[in-house]
């Protein structure tokens, strides 16, 4: 019985995490590795398809600037296709060895599109967090079907089920306002 309570609870982290690491890739004014890290870049010729950070080494020297360092200097025009490409809205400046982006100052209005944006995907995590619940919510109920365990028993597995689903939407909560204040701070 428990099984379906650990499950559960993986089930609700790894939406939480893939939610996280979403809201990650948004730009909020401020310079930073995982605004490129997972951009797919075509490769040697278009023989291989593989994100920039397996290609390069990804830094921020200072807050207004992402310096991407191919491990490969062959691969530079294809890295900055690929971020021309990405829909990021930063135009690389490439050098000999290395590609530089200078993150501009968001304007008032996009900030608001990104607070929407950022809202938008909260939604749908918690959507995910909710449909976990149900997923175990139902197993719960087909255990108890089954006859294979006491109301008693399956009761305090639902409880356990909706204080993880509460604690997880809390927590998107949280990180959505923190997304929010990050971008709209100036």
């Amino acid at each position: 019985m428990d099984d379906i309570t650990k499950s559960a609870k993986t089930n609700m982290q790894k939406s939480f995490d893939v939610l996280n690491a979403d809201l990650s890739t948004v730009r909020s004014g401020k310079a930073s590795s995982q605004m490129v890290e997972n951009i797919e870049v075509s490769a040697y010729n278009g023989t291989a398809r593989l994100k920039i950070m397996e290609l390069a080494t990804i830094s921020t020297p200072d807050p207004k600037t992402v310096v991407i360092a191919p491990f490969d200097v062959s691969i530079i025009g294809d890295i900055e296709k690929g971020i021309n490409e990405s829909g990021l809205g930063i135009n690389p400046v490439v050098t000999e060895s290395i590609i530089r982006l200078s993150v501009p100052p968001l304007t008032e209005e996009r900030r608001m599109e990104m607070v929407k944006m950022i809202n938008q995907k909260c939604e749908g995590g918690k959507v995910m967090i909710r449909q976990v619940r149900q997923d175990a919510m139902h197993e719960a109920k087909k255990v108890k079907e089954e006859g294979h365990t006491s109301d008693d028993e399956i009761e305090r597995i639902e409880k356990e089920i909706q204080r993880y689903t509460d604690e997880f939407i809390k927590n998107i909560d949280l990180l959505r306002e923190q997304k929010e204040k990050e971008i709209m701070t100036v």
